[in-house]
């Protein structure tokens, strides 16, 4: 079933340094942009990512130091990705828990705005999650019936994500709707503040923390009976938009 889209539509994939979305950093993104009309447009760079790519990454993705060494930085490719992505929604294979936090960390990083407030995002991971609960290999013979031939190349993985979400709309007519915005929701785990994860809305539509001691309870209320806990968030080991964010929050509760 081809998608149904009132604006354009990115899947895109990353191929990493490893798996930490504060430390590690890009090594490949590509990208195919689905416009309403059907057209496609499509994209696939390889950046380096100033630092050295370990081994076990290099063991799954095949991309090593030589072969980035001469390409460009984030920084320099930043301005002309957050063009590419600026007036789209977004999709990807477990994207939401990885792809967009690290991709959100590396545009803060270059110092390129990039606001994805208004943005809906697709993980079609978690669609085959919910319904088949299987890998993205799995899911591409699954419902496409081929074999994903280069895994974690991230055309590969892109183009089968892609395939993969038009196939679930043809299996799942009765479930899925033909809409982003159902998809979105459909795909969303928790309503994250911060890309990461780490503060989330509750049922009043209010932030509260999603982990450690102080799980479950509003941010601004920790705040008050913690003031330590907001300098000790800022000076750990957290995503730079989860600062960003926790940064907001403070400021507007200090200034009601």
């Amino acid at each position: 079933m081809k998608l149904n889209l009132k604006r354009p539509l990115i899947f895109f994939d990353l191929e990493t340094t490893g798996i930490n979305v504060t430390s590690d950093r890009i090594v490949e993104l590509c990208y195919i942009k689905v416009f309403p009309n059907g057209n496609e447009e499509s994209k696939s760079m390889r950046i380096n990512p100033e630092m050295p790519i370990p081994p076990h990454s290099t063991a799954v993705h095949g991309i090593t130091d030589d072969d980035v060494k001469d390409c460009p930085t984030f920084k320099e490719v930043a301005k002309e990705l957050e063009l590419t992505f600026r007036d789209s929604d977004i999709a990807g294979y477990n994207s939401n828990k990885f792809d967009v936090p690290l991709l959100v960390e590396e545009f803060l990083r270059a110092g390129v705005e990039i606001d994805l407030s208004k943005r809906k995002f697709v993980d079609v991971q978690t669609i085959f999650h919910k319904m088949e609960q299987r890998t993205l290999v799995a899911a591409y013979k699954f419902y496409c019936g081929k074999n994903l031939e280069n895994a974690h190349s991230a055309l590969a993985d892109t183009r089968a994500t892609l395939e993969v979400l038009e196939s679930q709309l043809d299996r799942y007519p009765d479930v899925l709707t033909n809409d982003v915005g159902f998809l979105a929701n459909f795909t969303t785990v928790n309503r994250n503040v911060d890309f990461a994860g780490r503060i989330i809305y509750n049922d009043k539509d209010e932030e509260v923390f999603n982990f450690g001691k102080y799980k479950g309870r509003k941010v601004t209320d920790v705040f008050r009976l913690d003031p330590g806990y907001y300098s000790w968030m800022m000076q750990g080991d957290f995503a730079l938009n989860t600062k960003q964010v926790l940064t907001r929050i403070r400021l507007k509760d200090m200034n009601k």
